[in-house]
């Protein structure tokens, strides 16, 4: 299938063939080309294994850092035990956006080296490019997740449920972090430049991050900061997250997530592939 793929694509500028995205392609043909693009992205970060750096070096340093940074200041010198169990669930939300943020970033690359441009020149559907994206992060993403736990198992956090709900946890965040994929892919395909990705980006994750229940109790913020807290889709997955770990009431965390992860993906996966379908 890849062989195939690559002798049909042609340099930029070529005149694209019509394809299944204006109707002819099946289900089947789909997932097929899906299968093979996902393929492709596998064999090129196995060529490059400095690209698995930040899904293998920043759960560790992220997880040390808030631990040992904030763990004393918000649970007391020497308790930093205790606040394991309260940010590494936290953690793995706020992991899920970074990684939708770099995903961007190599879409912008990508366009820019002509990429892009191979691939709307096959006879393939427009989606299954980028749906073979998501799927490899989403991949990269549980690799993360699954050293952050680790890590957050070795300074003493305790499972207060079962193997289930932790693997429930990490269902939820990856799911939400798929569909925060779409919009990051839209910026990539919108802006001009990588940097401009990175900086549009930044702007729009420091505050979900830091203005959430990632960190901290919200109890302890101002009024107006507690109700962005209150209604920031970040704050409802840390919150899922730590329920199904900790074994805390779960309220309607774990429905705001799934809800806000449809209407992001429901939004933004259209908009990414006609502006994908559409990008001269």
């Amino acid at each position: 299938m890849s062989t195939t793929m690559e002798k049909t694509a042609s340099a930029p500028g070529t005149p694209r063939t019509p394809t299944d995205d204006e109707g002819g392609i099946s289900p089947r043909a789909h997932l097929r080309h899906i299968g093979a693009l996902v393929r492709r992205n596998v064999l090129q970060l196995r060529q490059d294994p400095a690209s698995m750096t930040d899904a293998l070096l920043m759960p560790v340093v992220f997880t040390l850092l808030f631990v040992y940074v904030f763990g004393g200041a918000i649970s007391g010198p020497g308790n930093q035990d205790k606040y394991v169990n309260y940010v590494v669930p936290g953690l793995m939300a706020m992991m899920g956006l970074n990684i939708a943020m770099a995903v961007g970033i190599g879409v912008n690359d990508d366009v820019k080296k002509g990429v892009m441009d191979r691939f709307r020149s096959m006879p393939i559907s427009r989606a299954s490019v980028l749906v073979a994206k998501i799927v490899v992060e989403v991949g990269r993403m549980t690799i993360a997740m699954t050293i952050m736990l680790g890590m957050g198992f070795l300074l003493g956090m305790e499972l207060k449920t079962s193997v289930l709900e932790l693997l429930a946890s990490m269902g939820l965040s990856l799911l939400f972090g798929a569909s925060l994929m779409w919009i990051f892919i839209l910026l990539g395909l919108a802006m001009n430049t990588p940097q401009a990705v990175q900086g549009m980006a930044m702007v729009v994750i420091l505050p979900l991050q830091f203005g959430s229940s990632i960190f901290a109790d919200p109890e302890t913020m101002p009024d107006w900061l507690r109700t962005i807290t209150d209604y920031n889709p970040l704050s409802n997955l840390a919150d899922a997250a730590r329920a199904l770990i900790n074994g805390e009431e779960l309220a309607g965390s774990v429905w705001s997530v799934l809800l806000w992860a449809a209407a992001i993906t429901l939004v933004t996966a259209p908009l990414a592939v006609a502006k994908f379908r559409n990008k001269s």
